[in-house]
């Protein structure tokens, strides 16, 4: 029996999986209409401290939302690596998840070592594929850590190939592109962040507070760049660890707040904007579909409340 050509294969595998798909802008039958939200983060901490307010108030009205961390965080502290510090930050980003009311995933690569691969690719545009996603986001592609830059790479280049048939066939694309979106900081060159959205989480602050604190390694620990000294500066009670996590880490949030405060006032008008204590912001990454402000309206369900 003769085999049939790689290419006819490929196409027939194509075929088969879109014949799943619908037509733009409809819903796979059972859907229950809320949104779909996959985040990724270079490692088992950065879409938890990038945006873990947002994900706990999409959570919080039935939406669906995903952290996807691509490395497994197994260089992350001073002290231990390997496995033993994989399978900690797992569990840490796992108790973090249930804290915020989401799903999560840590992938089995090599924190540091993660690269642009076409493989690395393909992964990429499955998990979103397969999540069904409405809406992406990551880190951008010009970030201090190489992790977090070609986790951005990743992902902006995931961005309209997911609904490319041919390109891994084996999921089913998507009938229309998603919104990607990146997260906010502070590096300026070769272009600086712009605040598309800026989303308040005053609700959710202690819900992400709590969840920050979920990530002893990284947070009461110091991660990779700790050292027995930051040790000694960290509470042993709980109830003074939190405090000092609000403070710590509070702090960030408020200089979102602060630094992006014209765009609060933009989404939420000139009173309650300028009242926000604490924020995340996002940046549309115009590769992905580029929603007018009625669209972002429904996306970011949050400023009519």
């Amino acid at each position: 029996m003769k085999s049939r050509p790689r290419h006819t294969l490929t196409f027939l595998i194509a075929v088969a999986a879109s014949s799943f798909c619908l037509a733009p802008g409809a819903r796979a039958e059972g859907d229950d209409g809320k949104l779909r939200i996959i985040c990724f983060g270079a490692h088992p901490d950065d879409a938890e401290y990038k945006a873990g307010g947002v994900a706990a108030k999409w959570a919080a009205l039935g939406h669906h939302v995903k952290f996807v961390s691509v490395t497994n965080g197994d260089i992350g502290h001073w002290q231990i690596a390997g496995g033993p510090l994989a399978q900690r930050r797992t569990a840490e980003v796992k108790q973090a998840a249930k804290i915020l009311g989401i799903e999560t995933e840590v992938l089995d690569i090599h924190d540091g070592e993660l690269l642009p691969t076409l493989d690395n690719r393909r992964t990429i545009t499955r998990l979103i594929r397969q999540w069904k996603a409405d809406i992406v986001m990551s880190h951008r592609p010009n970030d201090y850590h190489p992790d977090h830059r070609y986790t951005g790479v990743l992902v902006q280049d995931a961005a309209y190939m997911v609904t490319v048939p041919f390109i891994c066939p084996d999921t089913p694309p998507l009938t229309s592109n998603p919104v990607f979106f990146f997260y906010s900081d502070g590096f300026q060159k070769p272009n600086s962040f712009t605040p598309d959205v800026a989303v308040s989480i005053d609700e959710t602050f202690d819900k992400k507070i709590d969840a920050v604190g979920a990530l002893p390694s990284q947070v009461y620990e110091g991660g990779a760049t700790g050292s027995e000294a930051f040790l000694k500066d960290i509470p042993k009670d709980a109830a003074e660890r939190r405090a000092w996590t609000i403070e710590n880490h509070g702090k960030r949030y408020a200089a979102v707040a602060d630094k992006f405060r014209d765009a609060l006032v933009k989404w939420y008008g000139p009173e309650r904007g300028k009242a926000v204590k604490y924020a995340e912001a996002f940046e549309i990454c115009e590769y992905g579909r580029r929603p007018d402000t009625e669209e972002l309206k429904k996306l970011f369900p949050f400023f009519a409340q």
